[in-house]
Protein backbone atom coordinates (compact mmCIF):
# COMPACT_ATOMS: atom_id res chain seq x y z
CA UNK A 1 0.00 0.00 0.00
CA UNK A 2 1.26 3.53 -0.56
CA UNK A 3 0.94 4.74 2.51
CA UNK A 4 3.47 2.21 4.10
CA UNK A 5 6.22 4.11 1.99
CA UNK A 6 5.46 7.25 3.97
CA UNK A 7 5.98 6.00 7.36
CA UNK A 8 9.27 6.16 8.97
CA UNK A 9 10.73 5.12 12.51
CA UNK A 10 13.31 8.77 12.84
CA UNK A 11 14.78 8.51 16.16
CA UNK A 12 15.20 12.64 15.32
CA UNK A 13 11.94 13.40 14.56
CA UNK A 14 10.40 10.93 17.48
CA UNK A 15 12.27 12.67 20.47
CA UNK A 16 11.17 15.95 18.77
CA UNK A 17 7.63 14.85 18.60
CA UNK A 18 7.52 13.99 22.44
CA UNK A 19 7.50 17.84 23.31
CA UNK A 20 3.65 18.27 22.25
CA UNK A 21 0.53 16.95 23.46
CA UNK A 22 0.36 13.18 22.22
CA UNK A 23 -3.16 13.45 20.84
CA UNK A 24 -2.41 13.35 17.29
CA UNK A 25 -4.35 11.87 14.57
CA UNK A 26 -0.91 12.12 11.86
CA UNK A 27 2.12 13.85 12.21
CA UNK A 28 4.58 14.24 9.54
CA UNK A 29 7.90 15.99 8.37
CA UNK A 30 8.63 17.40 5.14
CA UNK A 31 11.12 19.76 3.11
CA UNK A 32 14.27 20.10 2.58
CA UNK A 33 15.61 19.18 6.26
CA UNK A 34 13.75 15.35 5.44
CA UNK A 35 14.89 14.90 2.00
CA UNK A 36 17.64 16.06 -0.26
CA UNK A 37 17.33 18.90 -3.00
CA UNK A 38 18.78 20.25 -5.49
CA UNK A 39 19.65 23.99 -5.93
CA UNK A 40 21.58 26.71 -3.90
CA UNK A 41 19.69 25.93 -0.63
CA UNK A 42 20.41 21.89 -0.44
CA UNK A 43 22.03 22.21 2.76
CA UNK A 44 19.88 19.69 4.49
CA UNK A 45 21.65 19.22 7.67
CA UNK A 46 20.94 22.84 8.40
CA UNK A 47 17.71 23.39 7.26
CA UNK A 48 14.73 23.70 8.96
CA UNK A 49 12.20 20.72 9.76
CA UNK A 50 8.71 21.53 9.00
CA UNK A 51 6.26 19.24 10.92
CA UNK A 52 2.37 18.95 10.80
CA UNK A 53 -0.01 17.82 13.38
CA UNK A 54 -3.25 16.61 12.59
CA UNK A 55 -5.39 16.81 15.40
CA UNK A 56 -9.46 15.56 16.27
CA UNK A 57 -9.45 18.23 19.07
CA UNK A 58 -7.82 21.44 18.07
CA UNK A 59 -9.14 23.47 21.27
CA UNK A 60 -8.08 20.77 23.41
CA UNK A 61 -4.87 20.16 21.77
CA UNK A 62 -3.67 23.77 22.06
CA UNK A 63 -4.71 23.98 25.27
CA UNK A 64 -2.53 21.15 25.94
CA UNK A 65 0.44 22.57 23.79
CA UNK A 66 -0.32 26.27 25.45
CA UNK A 67 0.42 24.76 28.89
CA UNK A 68 3.79 22.58 27.88
CA UNK A 69 5.20 25.30 25.08
CA UNK A 70 3.86 28.57 25.99
CA UNK A 71 6.84 30.72 24.03
CA UNK A 72 6.18 28.95 20.64
CA UNK A 73 3.19 31.33 20.39
CA UNK A 74 2.85 34.75 19.08
CA UNK A 75 0.73 37.55 20.83
CA UNK A 76 -2.57 35.26 20.00
CA UNK A 77 -1.55 33.44 23.18
CA UNK A 78 -3.16 35.56 25.25
CA UNK A 79 -6.26 35.05 23.25
CA UNK A 80 -6.91 31.43 24.60
CA UNK A 81 -6.99 28.21 22.55
CA UNK A 82 -10.84 28.69 21.54
CA UNK A 83 -9.83 32.13 19.66
CA UNK A 84 -6.03 30.16 17.99
CA UNK A 85 -8.75 27.20 16.86
CA UNK A 86 -11.02 29.74 15.34
CA UNK A 87 -8.38 31.51 13.36
CA UNK A 88 -6.66 28.10 12.67
CA UNK A 89 -10.28 26.44 11.11
CA UNK A 90 -11.49 30.13 9.74
CA UNK A 91 -8.29 31.64 8.35
CA UNK A 92 -5.76 30.73 5.82
CA UNK A 93 -5.56 27.25 4.76
CA UNK A 94 -6.86 25.99 7.89
CA UNK A 95 -3.53 25.38 9.61
CA UNK A 96 -2.07 27.15 12.56
CA UNK A 97 1.44 27.57 12.49
CA UNK A 98 4.17 28.30 14.99
CA UNK A 99 7.40 28.75 13.59
CA UNK A 100 11.18 29.49 14.09
CA UNK A 101 11.30 26.89 17.15
CA UNK A 102 14.24 25.54 18.48
CA UNK A 103 13.77 22.38 19.63
CA UNK A 104 16.09 19.33 20.39
CA UNK A 105 19.03 21.13 18.30
CA UNK A 106 17.30 22.04 15.74
CA UNK A 107 15.21 24.73 14.06
CA UNK A 108 11.66 23.93 13.60
CA UNK A 109 8.13 25.29 12.42
CA UNK A 110 4.88 23.12 12.86
CA UNK A 111 1.43 23.81 11.90
CA UNK A 112 -1.82 22.33 13.51
CA UNK A 113 -4.56 21.53 11.45
CA UNK A 114 -7.95 19.67 12.36
CA UNK A 115 -8.62 16.03 11.37
CA UNK A 116 -11.38 16.66 9.55
CA UNK A 117 -10.66 19.94 7.85
CA UNK A 118 -7.83 17.94 6.36
CA UNK A 119 -9.49 15.34 5.14
CA UNK A 120 -11.53 17.58 3.19
CA UNK A 121 -8.68 18.95 1.69
CA UNK A 122 -7.40 15.25 0.25
CA UNK A 123 -10.66 14.24 -1.16
CA UNK A 124 -11.67 17.36 -2.89
CA UNK A 125 -8.61 19.55 -2.88
CA UNK A 126 -9.94 23.15 -1.47
CA UNK A 127 -7.25 24.60 -0.79
CA UNK A 128 -4.47 22.23 -1.97
CA UNK A 129 -1.97 23.06 0.68
CA UNK A 130 -1.76 19.97 3.09
CA UNK A 131 -2.94 17.72 0.72
CA UNK A 132 -0.19 19.43 -1.74
CA UNK A 133 2.51 18.74 0.99
CA UNK A 134 1.11 15.09 1.18
CA UNK A 135 1.88 14.02 -2.92
CA UNK A 136 5.49 14.59 -2.47
CA UNK A 137 7.45 12.15 -0.48
CA UNK A 138 7.15 13.10 3.69
CA UNK A 139 7.82 11.16 6.66
CA UNK A 140 5.18 10.30 8.94
CA UNK A 141 5.78 9.87 12.35
CA UNK A 142 2.70 8.95 13.91
CA UNK A 143 -0.60 7.93 12.71
CA UNK A 144 -3.37 6.56 14.22
CA UNK A 145 -6.28 3.70 13.25
CA UNK A 146 -8.48 6.16 11.38
CA UNK A 147 -9.43 4.41 8.23
CA UNK A 148 -11.11 7.29 6.71
CA UNK A 149 -8.03 9.49 7.45
CA UNK A 150 -6.08 6.79 5.43
CA UNK A 151 -8.40 6.31 2.55
CA UNK A 152 -8.76 10.21 2.14
CA UNK A 153 -4.47 10.01 2.16
CA UNK A 154 -5.02 6.87 -0.15
CA UNK A 155 -7.40 9.08 -2.63
CA UNK A 156 -5.18 11.97 -2.74
CA UNK A 157 -2.24 10.25 -4.27
CA UNK A 158 -4.31 8.49 -6.65
CA UNK A 159 -6.05 11.79 -7.59
CA UNK A 160 -2.62 13.69 -7.85
CA UNK A 161 -1.58 10.77 -10.42
CA UNK A 162 -5.06 10.62 -12.83
CA UNK A 163 -3.97 14.59 -13.00
CA UNK A 164 -0.91 14.07 -13.99
CA UNK A 165 -1.99 11.55 -16.49
CA UNK A 166 -4.48 13.79 -18.05
CA UNK A 167 -1.82 16.28 -18.20
CA UNK A 168 1.03 13.89 -19.93
CA UNK A 169 1.28 12.72 -23.71
CA UNK A 170 0.38 8.58 -23.93
CA UNK A 171 4.22 7.22 -23.22
CA UNK A 172 6.64 9.14 -20.25
CA UNK A 173 9.16 8.73 -17.96
CA UNK A 174 8.54 8.26 -14.26
CA UNK A 175 10.70 11.83 -13.85
CA UNK A 176 7.88 12.94 -16.40
CA UNK A 177 5.29 11.78 -14.03
CA UNK A 178 6.42 12.98 -10.32
CA UNK A 179 7.34 16.47 -12.24
CA UNK A 180 3.95 16.60 -13.12
CA UNK A 181 2.41 15.36 -9.45
CA UNK A 182 5.10 17.36 -7.04
CA UNK A 183 4.26 20.63 -9.91
CA UNK A 184 0.54 20.72 -9.15
CA UNK A 185 0.25 22.38 -5.74
CA UNK A 186 2.62 25.41 -7.63
CA UNK A 187 0.26 25.41 -11.00
CA UNK A 188 -0.58 29.14 -10.56
CA UNK A 189 1.51 30.00 -7.88
CA UNK A 190 2.67 33.34 -7.81
CA UNK A 191 5.70 32.43 -6.21
CA UNK A 192 6.74 30.24 -9.00
CA UNK A 193 6.87 33.65 -10.86
CA UNK A 194 8.55 35.98 -8.48
CA UNK A 195 10.47 35.18 -5.35
CA UNK A 196 10.92 31.35 -4.86
CA UNK A 197 13.01 29.11 -7.15
CA UNK A 198 11.25 28.61 -10.67
CA UNK A 199 13.31 25.26 -10.88
CA UNK A 200 11.93 24.20 -7.64
CA UNK A 201 9.95 21.56 -8.46
CA UNK A 202 13.22 20.07 -10.49
CA UNK A 203 15.11 20.81 -7.17
CA UNK A 204 12.52 18.68 -5.28
CA UNK A 205 12.28 15.85 -7.74
CA UNK A 206 15.39 14.98 -9.37
CA UNK A 207 17.38 13.74 -6.11
CA UNK A 208 14.34 11.67 -5.31
CA UNK A 209 13.29 9.08 -7.76
CA UNK A 210 13.35 6.67 -5.68
CA UNK A 211 11.20 7.95 -2.79
CA UNK A 212 8.81 9.14 -5.33
CA UNK A 213 8.86 5.49 -6.83
CA UNK A 214 8.07 4.11 -2.85
CA UNK A 215 5.46 6.34 -2.68
CA UNK A 216 3.58 5.88 -6.02
CA UNK A 217 5.01 2.58 -7.69
CA UNK A 218 2.03 0.33 -5.99
CA UNK A 219 -1.02 2.80 -7.68
CA UNK A 220 1.12 2.95 -10.53
CA UNK A 221 1.02 -1.12 -10.78
CA UNK A 222 -2.57 -1.39 -9.78
CA UNK A 223 -4.06 1.16 -12.26
CA UNK A 224 -5.75 -0.96 -14.92
CA UNK A 225 -5.21 2.46 -17.05
CA UNK A 226 -1.45 2.28 -17.62
CA UNK A 227 1.55 -0.52 -18.82
CA UNK A 228 3.91 0.40 -15.99
CA UNK A 229 7.45 -0.89 -17.16
CA UNK A 230 9.48 -0.26 -13.58
CA UNK A 231 12.35 -1.73 -15.06
CA UNK A 232 12.93 0.94 -17.87
CA UNK A 233 11.05 3.91 -16.05
CA UNK A 234 8.53 4.44 -18.56
CA UNK A 235 4.82 4.42 -18.75
CA UNK A 236 1.61 4.35 -21.19
CA UNK A 237 -1.79 5.12 -20.22
CA UNK A 238 -4.65 5.19 -21.86
CA UNK A 239 -5.34 8.44 -23.99
CA UNK A 240 -8.96 7.27 -25.52
CA UNK A 241 -11.83 9.59 -25.12
CA UNK A 242 -13.28 6.73 -22.92
CA UNK A 243 -10.51 6.91 -20.99
CA UNK A 244 -9.98 10.42 -20.34
CA UNK A 245 -13.87 10.38 -19.44
CA UNK A 246 -13.37 7.77 -17.00
CA UNK A 247 -10.00 9.45 -15.07
CA UNK A 248 -12.22 13.12 -15.45
CA UNK A 249 -14.87 11.58 -13.75
CA UNK A 250 -12.27 10.42 -10.67
CA UNK A 251 -11.02 14.18 -10.26
CA UNK A 252 -11.48 15.81 -6.92
CA UNK A 253 -14.45 17.62 -7.17
CA UNK A 254 -12.25 21.72 -7.16
CA UNK A 255 -10.94 20.81 -10.25
CA UNK A 256 -14.21 19.24 -12.00
CA UNK A 257 -15.50 22.52 -10.92
CA UNK A 258 -12.96 24.58 -12.31
CA UNK A 259 -12.85 22.78 -15.27
CA UNK A 260 -16.75 22.82 -15.92
CA UNK A 261 -16.15 26.56 -15.64
CA UNK A 262 -14.15 26.84 -18.26
CA UNK A 263 -15.46 25.24 -20.70
CA UNK A 264 -19.42 25.65 -19.96
CA UNK A 265 -20.54 28.54 -22.32
CA UNK A 266 -22.76 30.89 -21.08
CA UNK A 267 -26.46 30.05 -21.28
CA UNK A 268 -25.81 25.92 -21.52
CA UNK A 269 -26.42 25.00 -18.30
CA UNK A 270 -25.12 22.22 -18.64
CA UNK A 271 -23.82 19.99 -15.82
CA UNK A 272 -20.65 18.76 -14.77
CA UNK A 273 -21.01 15.23 -16.14
CA UNK A 274 -21.62 16.83 -20.02
CA UNK A 275 -18.77 19.17 -19.61
CA UNK A 276 -16.21 16.59 -18.76
CA UNK A 277 -17.39 14.10 -21.35
CA UNK A 278 -16.88 16.99 -23.98
CA UNK A 279 -13.36 17.73 -22.54
CA UNK A 280 -12.61 13.61 -22.51
CA UNK A 281 -13.55 13.62 -26.26
CA UNK A 282 -11.24 17.57 -26.97
CA UNK A 283 -7.85 17.09 -28.28
CA UNK A 284 -6.68 19.70 -25.65
CA UNK A 285 -7.83 18.06 -22.51
CA UNK A 286 -4.46 18.07 -21.32
CA UNK A 287 -4.44 21.37 -21.55
CA UNK A 288 -7.64 22.02 -19.96
CA UNK A 289 -6.96 20.55 -17.12
CA UNK A 290 -3.59 22.16 -16.96
CA UNK A 291 -5.90 25.43 -16.56
CA UNK A 292 -8.41 24.23 -14.41
CA UNK A 293 -5.23 22.87 -12.06
CA UNK A 294 -3.78 26.73 -12.49
CA UNK A 295 -7.23 28.12 -11.90
CA UNK A 296 -7.78 26.40 -8.45
CA UNK A 297 -4.34 27.16 -6.95
CA UNK A 298 -4.80 31.12 -8.23
CA UNK A 299 -7.99 31.03 -6.31
CA UNK A 300 -7.12 29.28 -3.36
CA UNK A 301 -4.42 31.40 -3.03
CA UNK A 302 -6.53 34.30 -3.44
CA UNK A 303 -9.28 33.83 -1.08
CA UNK A 304 -6.37 33.14 1.68
CA UNK A 305 -5.25 36.62 0.93
CA UNK A 306 -8.45 37.96 1.39
CA UNK A 307 -9.38 36.02 4.25
CA UNK A 308 -6.04 36.65 6.34
CA UNK A 309 -6.82 40.69 5.06
CA UNK A 310 -10.17 40.41 6.31
CA UNK A 311 -8.87 38.70 9.56
CA UNK A 312 -6.21 41.62 10.32
CA UNK A 313 -9.06 44.39 9.67
CA UNK A 314 -10.76 42.80 12.43
CA UNK A 315 -7.89 42.88 14.68
CA UNK A 316 -6.54 46.11 14.49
Amino acid sequence: MALQALQSSGVTFRKILSHFPEELSLAFVYGSGVYRQAGPSSDQKNAMLDFVFTVDDPVAWHSKNLKKNWRHYSFLKVLGPKMITSIQNNYGAGVYYNSLIMCDGRLIKYGVISTNILIEDLLNWNNLYIAGRLQKPVKIISMNEDVTLRSALDRNLKSAVTTAFLMLPESFSEEDLFIEIAGLSYSGDFRMVVGEDKTKVLNIVKPNIAHFRELYGSILQENPQVVYKSQQGRLEIDKSPEGQFTQLMTLPKSLQQQIHHIMDSPGKNRDVEETLFQVAHDPDCGDVVRLGMKKSVIYSSLKLHKMWKGWLRKTS
